[in-house]
């Protein structure tokens, strides 16, 4: 083989030469615009976010293809009574301070703040010594007075026997019947000392009135009781109440004969709202503050998330109800300023229209403007959004 014939061979096999030549300039030219292609594509994106948002604010219609799939519901006006919110504060109905009836030194401590007790349980302890010793004497002494009875009704049982075959005289009857009833008179005396001395040792062992959960203990071990001196808190978690205040110029606007609810803003969950079991209105105004008392039952289970001195908010309803257009709150949708909902045409076409919205009732809120009742919404923007 010549050397014409190998530079012949050494040539590549393939596409003529312009053809190369005209791969190589296209994938230049691909790989110059790849950079500008992802720029171009940030921008579409940012770009759909701009005319998404302006769809917010004027209602453009969107294509829905999917539309029939999407959960909606036709807004029609509901009665709706006015709403008064207070503030309230929970508190425990019955809540009691335990106090010592007698003086004396601590000897046993049981419970601690937290632990919950029945009704009769022991709570704490106080020195009984001296009571033991007291009753002892007590006791003592009605024994002593048990037996001059006896002896009184046999001394007057012969007196008798005596007068009957007069051998003594009616006087020494009469001061044997004296004798007798003195000795009666002493022995219940001495009786009632006795089961009033008795008592004393109970009132050393300090037990729960009712069952609940001790709020709180004011003593400590070897600390000296005093009477009337508050040893331990203790609050049934099963009788609880919020105490709303509400201003005396609304007061008599108040419907009572309506459902309460009450919300307890630092307990999550099904736990959050309650509705009142009964309704007080106090019949006193503070001078204070101008304003009156609203004693609100709570549930018996709102003891498991409820706590004397919880924050709370009394929702009243005040008024005749009237018609207003409600809609759940998970068909809102926010975005900056913008409040809006999606609106399902007929042929399943959706827009996203702006609302202005009021007070929020129980999952509900109200729609001020932009709405029409007999209109049609989607009940997830989210999906709606995917359409």
């Amino acid at each position: 083989m010549n050397s014409e014939q190998q530079k012949q061979a050494s040539k590549p096999v393939g596409l003529p030469a312009q053809a190369r030549n005209t791969t190589l300039a296209q994938r230049n030219v691909l790989m110059r615009e790849t950079p500008l292609r992802i720029t171009l594509g940030r921008r579409r994106a940012a770009s759909s976010l701009r005319v998404w948002a302006l769809a917010a604010a004027l209602g453009i219609a969107i294509p829905a293809a999917k539309a029939e799939k999407l959960a909606t519901i036709v807004v029609e006006p509901t009665p709706v009574a006015d709403e008064i919110v207070t503030d309230a504060v929970v508190e425990s109905a019955r809540q009691t301070d335990i106090a010592a009836q007698v003086s004396g030194r601590i000897t046993g401590l049981f419970v601690k703040a937290g632990d919950r007790v029945g009704a009769g349980q022991k709570l704490l302890a106080v020195d009984q010594r001296a009571a033991d010793q007291q009753l002892a004497a007590v006791q003592a002494q009605a024994a002593a007075a048990q037996a001059e009875q006896e002896v009184a009704r046999r001394e007057l049982e012969r007196t008798q026997i005596l007068y009957d075959r007069k051998y003594v005289s009616q006087a020494a009857l009469d001061r044997a019947k004296a004798r007798y009833q003195t000795a009666s008179s002493m022995r219940l005396s001495r009786q009632a000392d006795a089961g009033a001395a008795a008592v004393g040792p109970t009132l050393h062992n300090i037990v729960a009135p009712y069952a609940g959960i001790v709020a709180g203990v004011d003593v400590e071990l070897g600390s000296m009781a005093m009477p009337g001196m508050p040893l331990v808190a203790l609050f049934d978690p099963a009788a609880l109440r919020a105490v709303a205040t509400v201003p005396q110029s609304r007061a008599a606007a108040l419907r009572t004969d309506l459902p309460v609810r009450i919300e307890l803003p630092d307990v999550p969950g099904a736990q959050h709202w309650q509705t009142a079991a009964a309704v007080t209105v106090l019949p006193v105004t503070d001078p204070l503050s101008d304003s009156v008392k609203v004693r609100l039952a709570l549930p018996a289970s709102a003891g498991e998330a409820a706590r004397p001195g919880m924050f709370a908010r009394a929702h009243f309803l005040a008024g005749s109800p009237r018609p207003r257009l409600m809609v759940p709150l998970a068909a809102m949708i926010r975005r900056t300023e913008v409040t809006a909902v999606y609106i399902v045409a007929n042929d399943g076409s959706t827009s996203l229209r702006q609302v202005r919205p009021g007070e929020t009732r129980a999952g509900q809120i109200e729609i001020l403007a932009g709405l029409s009742a007999g209109e049609r919404i989607a009940l997830d923007p989210l999906a709606a959004a995917r359409h």
